[in-house]
């Protein structure tokens, strides 16, 4: 069932998705409704997963689940990535890559394949540059833990960072 995000508790368990491309206001909103629609009826044994969601950036999908109602099974996180799946081919995107990068300078995303990163981050990505860290697992991480300087993160051990 579908609860508002600020309703859920800091320790939800969360999975980043990120689009291999920026999304329009039509997509978003489309997806938008399609992801209500389906953590409405999201499920793990039987029963209602209390669950939320949001866009950000235009880029990032996230999911969310309040484990104290009812934890997440494999057939549910199954079925979130078919979910998934049926979004990547409705909407002609990418949003299981992980050999993509997001980066932030200056309030502007740039998405980067990782072979191109680790020739920029040589040169041109400085250690204070923001990454995301995709693999945050809880809310309280995803709004401390998530944007992050590359020198804080696992990102910056890709190669050597400039200073």
């Amino acid at each position: 069932m579908f609860v508002n995000i600020e309703k859920m508790p800091d320790d939800s368990r969360v999975w980043v998705y990120q689009s291999s491309r920026e999304l329009s206001s039509e997509e978003e909103q489309r997806i938008s409704l399609l992801t209500r629609e389906f953590l409405n009826t999201w499920t793990a044994h039987n029963e209602d997963l209390k669950a939320s969601f949001e866009i950000r950036y235009h880029i990032f999908l996230i999911l969310m689940i309040d484990g104290k109602h009812v934890l997440a099974s494999g057939c549910s996180i199954d079925k979130s990535l078919h979910f998934i799946q049926k979004l990547e081919k409705d909407f002609s995107i990418s949003m299981l890559d992980r050999q993509v990068f997001a980066l932030k300078e200056n309030e502007k995303i740039s998405l980067i394949k990782r072979k191109d990163f680790e020739r920029l981050i040589e040169k041109e990505i400085s250690k204070d540059t923001i990454v995301f860290n995709n693999l945050v697992q809880t809310k309280f991480e995803l709004n401390n833990n998530w944007e992050i300087p590359i020198r804080e993160s696992w990102h910056g051990g890709i190669n050597t960072v400039r200073n």
